[in-house]
């Protein structure tokens, strides 16, 4: 296994010289950064067209179409990346597989978890602890990866998250000192325990990457997301064969809603694992903040909706975070 404190493999063809070698095109800017933003942006979308499943499929149904119809993607994505890059496909290793499954299953979890949180009177609370995870993913990772990150990323990653806090309790009623007086309550547990699954979820695929022999950090990355979506598939489908056998019939049924679901998650995925292979997992989680940003335009722009004082405020504070983060990386 590869120490994750050693700087990334280069891809194929580089030489440790050049920008690419640590993760930078041949621009100033970083590739990781709009590979995040892309990875929000797709996760966006997924999150819109899956409300349609909402009223047909359970929690678990609606979260194993989204790795079954995501496998096309993935496999199509790999095919690519192996014809460009003219590189082999990784030597599978027991280690790899172990965190494979883990990963795997703590997204399955953390997905759960969050969906539970919304089942709560106070689900807005809920929301907002789930937001938690990028902070969350930066201490573990400084722990278990021993990557470090500077003052004014810490900063940064700070500012993006008390945004985001503000735009999930925009509107929903809830203050600060009620916001930490429901700490305990069960949606607040579930929101902070689904950030924390979530961060665990990134550190096992990042180990999981770096587990692997092979000269392209691109083919590892969606390698290791074919493995991993094939493991969820096998997981979640056969809990549902066993508890939720017309969840299963429909999750077929549902195809032509299921499979965009399906399709948008591929490329998202693709995008966080490429992104947590060439870069510190923390920043990469950081800029994927954007998601809300996203979302709130959609709601502006395509809903109609009108944004307060608020929005436009947490909507700042966020944007101001994600630079931070980018000039401190």
């Amino acid at each position: 296994m590869l120490d994750p404190r050693d700087p990334p493999p280069t891809m194929r063809g580089e030489s440790p010289g050049r920008p690419e070698a640590n993760g930078r095109g041949t621009s100033t800017m970083p590739v990781w950064i709009p590979i995040a933003v892309a990875a929000a942006l797709f996760q966006c979308w997924r999150t819109a067209m899956q409300q349609k499943l909402r009223g047909i499929l359970s929690v678990n149904g609606a979260g194993f179409v989204r790795y079954l119809y995501g496998m096309p993607t993935a496999f199509v994505l790999i095919l690519i990346a192996l014809t460009v890059t003219g590189a082999p496909v990784p030597a599978v290793n027991p280690l790899f597989l172990l965190y494979c499954v883990l990963g795997g299953l703590c997204q399955i979890v953390a997905t759960n978890l969050l969906i539970m949180s919304f089942g709560y009177r106070n689900f807005a609370v809920g929301t907002a602890y789930s937001k938690t995870d990028a902070m969350q993913s930066a201490i573990l990772a400084m722990f278990v990866l021993h990557e470090h990150l500077v003052t004014l990323t810490w900063v940064g990653m700070g500012i993006g998250l008390f945004g985001v806090m503000t735009l999930s309790l925009t509107g929903r009623g809830v203050k600060p000192k009620e916001l930490l007086a429901a700490t305990f309550q069960p949606a607040a547990v579930c929101g902070l325990s689904s950030g924390l699954v979530f961060a665990f979820t990134t550190v096992f695929i990042k180990l999981g990457n770096q587990s692997l022999e092979g000269p392209s950090l691109v083919v590892r990355a969606l390698f290791t997301l074919v493995v991993t979506n094939t493991l969820q598939i096998l997981m979640q489908g056969a809990w549902l064969y066993w508890r939720e056998p017309r969840e299963l019939r429909k999750a077929f049924t549902t195809w032509r809603s299921s499979m965009w679901v399906g399709t948008l998650s591929g490329c998202g995925s693709a995008c966080w694992f490429t992104g947590f292979a060439i870069a510190n997992v923390a920043p990469v989680r950081a800029v994927g903040q954007v998601e809300i940003v996203f979302t709130l335009l959609f709601s502006r722009f395509y809903l109609k909706e009108v944004l307060r004082r608020a929005d436009v405020a947490g909507l700042g504070l966020v944007v101001f975070g994600v630079l931070l983060v980018v000039i401190g990386h």
